[in-house]
């Protein structure tokens, strides 16, 4: 198949682990035989000689790049963000069109592979029907569980979805919300992300802390996510407050960057964990091995999730978790052996992680679960939907 594939769910080499999990799945797609594929990972425009800490590296965005196994072209469109929010995915449309047609007639595509439902999802359906394409849209968490409820972007979201020549979902609990919004189950097909078995592998404990500076002693507690307030990091630093009072030389270290850095020092100056809880920052993505295998337990607090790549990293180098029982969660810790799951309360969470620290995991374990799940049988799972799609649309 010759595949077009539509997001701005993209890295790119300014932005490298912006959205990884998208790259691992597209590239292993196209390391497939018989598979081509060509990207299209629209940006917005904003001019390169204005300063902007936000925005200012969207101007420095290439045209086309190549990463890896992959040609990337970057079209731009005009963007004002919260005022252009109802008119997003059209503006991404007409930004693209354009560089589509001609990359079609040169590839000649079969489909074209959508992530991301609102706007990408909107727009990739909009270039279907012109290039005459199926489309199918990927579902990956917030486009479902949060936009259906803007009144100005519920109809654009829900005319993406029955247009689609295809649905995947990344959880069974995002197509159980894709059924909320009035689709057939059949319409739905599930495809969970995996992990990168080459860079998330186990390391020595000691190893590991020697490499990243950290105490020798004591249990260490690893949270890897955004500092925002969808991903829970005031709820988990008030738990590790209750259980550092009964565990000695325990330490919590945030891995994330977001609005919430200033109230989060100020909560953790309040509770006097100072030396106990440090905001690290954003770290890349091939680094986070080392942080997982540090820690004797790695934590997500979050209060909604689509499939949360980081637990299966964690997995992957043989580190348990303490999650909240939120989105595709669930799917992920299937066992006890994996991990914990916990409502979404703080004594819930610090009860968690005070069992999670005192029990004697058998990493191993947890290893060879991840191990099932790789980025290449992820491809193979697409591979075969997109075929499918395809073979539907010509009947």
């Amino acid at each position: 198949m010759n595949i077009l594939t539509f997001t701005t769910l993209f890295p790119s080499r300014n932005r490298p682990d912006f959205c990884v999990f998208v790259l691992q799945r597209i590239s292993h797609l196209a390391k497939r035989s018989g598979d081509s594929v060509q990207v299209i990972a629209p940006v917005p425009f904003f001019p390169s000689w204005i300063p902007s800490k936000r925005w200012g590296i969207l101007g420095q965005i290439p045209r086309k790049e190549r990463l890896g196994n992959l040609d990337v072209y970057h079209p731009r469109y005009p963007l004002l963000p919260c005022v252009f929010m109802p008119l997003h995915g059209l503006l991404m449309f007409l930004g693209s069109f354009l560089l589509a047609r001609r990359l079609h007639r040169k590839f000649h595509f079969d489909c074209i592979d959508a992530h991301y439902v609102y706007p990408d999802g909107f727009a990739a359906v909009l270039l279907g029907k012109v290039l005459r394409l199926p489309v199918v849209v990927s579902a990956r968490g917030t486009d479902i569980n949060v936009f259906p409820s803007f009144s100005m972007i519920r109809p654009m979201l829900l005319w993406t979805l029955r247009n689609a020549g295809g649905i995947v979902a990344v959880s069974a609990a995002l197509k159980r919300a894709l059924t909320d919004l009035g689709l057939p189950a059949e319409a739905v097909c599930v495809i969970p992300n995996g992990a990168d078995l080459e860079r998330f592998q186990p390391i020595a404990q000691s190893e590991a802390r020697c490499f990243l500076g950290l105490p020798k002693e004591g249990k260490i507690v690893v949270s890897v996510g955004s500092l925002t307030e969808g991903k829970n990091q005031s709820m988990l630093i008030s738990a590790f407050s209750r259980v550092s009072k009964v565990q000695a030389e325990l330490r919590l270290y945030i891995l994330g960057e977001g609005p919430q850095r200033t109230a989060l020092q100020a909560l953790i100056r309040s509770l006097h964990l100072t030396d106990q809880v440090i905001l690290v920052g954003a770290k890349p993505n091939k680094e986070l091995a080392m942080w997982f295998s540090a820690a004797d337990v790695s934590c997500l607090a979050s209060s909604r999730e689509g499939w949360p790549n980081v637990l299966m990293e964690s997995i992957a180098c043989g580190t348990p978790i303490v999650a909240t029982r939120v989105g595709g969660v669930p799917e992920i810790i299937v066992s006890t052996e994996l991990g914990l799951l916990v409502e979404l309360d703080q004594k819930a969470l610090a009860d968690g992680l005070q069992f999670a620290l005192g029990k004697n995991w058998d990493r191993m374990a947890l290893v060879r679960h991840a191990q099932a799940r790789s980025w290449d049988r992820v491809a193979a799972e697409v591979a075969q939907y997109l075929s499918s799609r395809v073979v539907q649309a010509t009947r």
